[in-house]
């Protein structure tokens, strides 16, 4: 058992020991400082931002600080420029340890374990220097123009001596140019001087163009008032004499008028005396002519009230012969449709009887095929008697038309009448003899009723003067009725003989 537990309990020691060395190695640097570890391998190692294992008691671990070094770089004496002007130069630089691994370990063997302050005095000194380089090669007027340009040179020309010790110039600017002599300032006065002498000359300038302005307004306001003046002076002559002339026509006029005033009032005297005497006459005139009148309205009355008895007697003597001629027609019409249904009956039971007396005799045949001729002279009596029911109502159809079209015939002639009703009264030119015009008028009413026959006729087929002959002697003597319309057939009724 204790063989056992010796393995694990070292195989234990040694993992507590090995995590115990890896807690005691590991480091973890943050973003704005570098940690170099060296020793272990011949190149050292950089970290920035990011964790790593150092090993204990063979690698060592040192820092840089990669924050921004600000610096203000001034010369310590007066330096002369291109063009021999001594002057200072006052400029702010900033500048930071290079994350750049090859710079980073050149500045970790310059400035390994040194303070900031350290490194800002080793770059002012390199910066220093290459600003006085700078000032030899510049004129000052170039210099006090283009500053960036200046700071850019002297950035270009310090950047690789930084370099070599593994600095970077992050920015560079130029705060002030000074010299002894006050030569920055008078190179301004030129400009000043030009400057002030152009706007003297604007201002000249533009006061001379405001007087111009103002005299030509002047005069040209002055000549506006002399003209305006001169203007209502010409109209208020004008008007004067416009005044004058309107009095003067106004004068006339009312003259004139006062003198028409007189004469139309003369005028109108007459013309109402001659009014009023043309009034009493016509006044006479219409009384004479309103006596005539009532006679002629008194002899129309007693005209229209004798006329209207005789037409009425007329009328009513019309209409019975009508309603009498209509019920004959009527009887006959009857008699002839009953003639025809029994004639109708006897062909069909005939026809009843033939088939029955056929169907006896096939009886001897198959029953298959006399089944078969069953069938079919069933069908056929069927057809054959729904045709002649079908000929029946379309008889009966029309005869029931005319029925109501003879319904119709007295209130059409008392229509026709009516106009004859509404004469007060009539003036009759001409006659002789017993024809005094009055036949001649009361004669129309039975002219109009033909022509209202033959419309009917052309309208519908049935011509309504062969239907009232029918009850006349010719047509009960001699039998000879033709009746045309009625569906396209003519039936011809003579001695009793019915043809289709």
């Amino acid at each position: 058992m204790k063989t056992i537990l010796i393995p694990v309990i070292c195989i234990v020691v040694l993992l507590l020991l090995f995590i115990l060395f890896m807690a005691i190695g590991y480091v973890k640097a943050p973003p704005d400082m570098a940690f170099i570890i060296s020793g272990f391998k011949k190149k050292s190692k950089i970290v920035i931002g990011k964790a790593s294992i150092r090993i204990p008691f063979f690698e060592r671990l040192d820092k840089l600080n990669l924050r921004l070094i600000p610096i203000d770089v001034k010369t310590s004496n007066a330096v002369p420029t291109a063009d021999y002007i001594n002057i200072n130069v006052d400029a702010t630089v900033n500048i930071k340890i290079s994350n750049n691994p090859d710079k980073l370990r050149l500045a970790a063997e310059n400035f390994l374990n040194k303070d900031t302050a350290y490194i800002a005095s080793v770059a002012r000194e390199v910066l220093e220097g290459n600003v006085r380089e700078i000032v030899g090669k510049m004129r000052l007027e170039e210099m006090v123009s283009d500053r960036q340009k200046f700071a850019n040179l002297v950035k270009e020309n310090a950047e690789p001596d930084l370099a070599a010790m593994g600095l970077d110039i992050i920015s560079f600017n130029v705060q002030n140019f000074v010299d002894g002599n006050d030569v920055i300032e008078n190179l301004g006065i030129d400009n000043i001087v030009k400057i002030k002498k152009t706007a003297a000359i604007a201002r000249a300038e533009s006061e001379r163009d405001i007087k111009v302005a103002q005299a030509a307004a002047d005069k040209d306001s002055n000549d506006a008032a002399v003209a305006a003046q001169t203007e209502i002076a010409k109209k208020q002559n004008e008007l004067a004499i416009k005044k004058s002339e309107l009095q003067q026509e106004s004068d006339t006029k009312k003259a004139m008028a006062d003198a028409a005033y007189e004469i139309q009032k003369e005028e109108q005297r007459k013309t109402i005396e001659v009014t009023t005497a043309n009034a009493d006459i016509a006044r006479q005139e219409r009384e004479i002519e309103l006596k005539q009148k009532q006679v002629a309205v008194k002899e129309r009355a007693l005209e229209a009230e004798v006329k209207k008895q005789a037409e009425a007697d007329k009328y009513a003597a019309q209409q019975k012969a009508d309603a009498a001629l209509y019920q004959r027609q009527k009887e006959a019409e009857a008699k002839q449709f009953e003639a025809q249904r029994e004639a109708e009956a006897r062909k069909a039971q005939a026809e009843a009887d033939r088939f029955s007396k056929e169907q006896e005799a096939e009886g001897i045949r198959a029953v298959g095929e006399a089944e078969a001729s069953a069938i079919q002279a069933k069908g056929i009596a069927e057809a054959e008697a729904m045709e002649r029911k079908a000929e029946a109502y379309a008889k009966y159809n029309k005869a029931a038309v005319a029925e109501m079209m003879i319904k119709v015939l007295p209130d059409i002639a008392a229509k026709i009448a009516e106009p004859l009703g509404q004469i007060d009264r009539i003036t009759i030119i001409g006659g002789n003899g017993d024809n005094n015009g009055v036949d001649q008028v009361a004669g129309n009413v039975p002219v109009v009723m033909a022509k209202l026959f033959e419309s009917m006729k052309e309208a519908t087929g049935i011509d309504l003067s062969e239907i009232i002959k029918a009850d006349t002697y010719d047509a009960k003597v001699n039998r000879n009725v033709n009746l045309t319309g009625l569906d396209d057939v003519n039936l011809v009724v003579k001695t009793g003989e019915t043809n289709k």
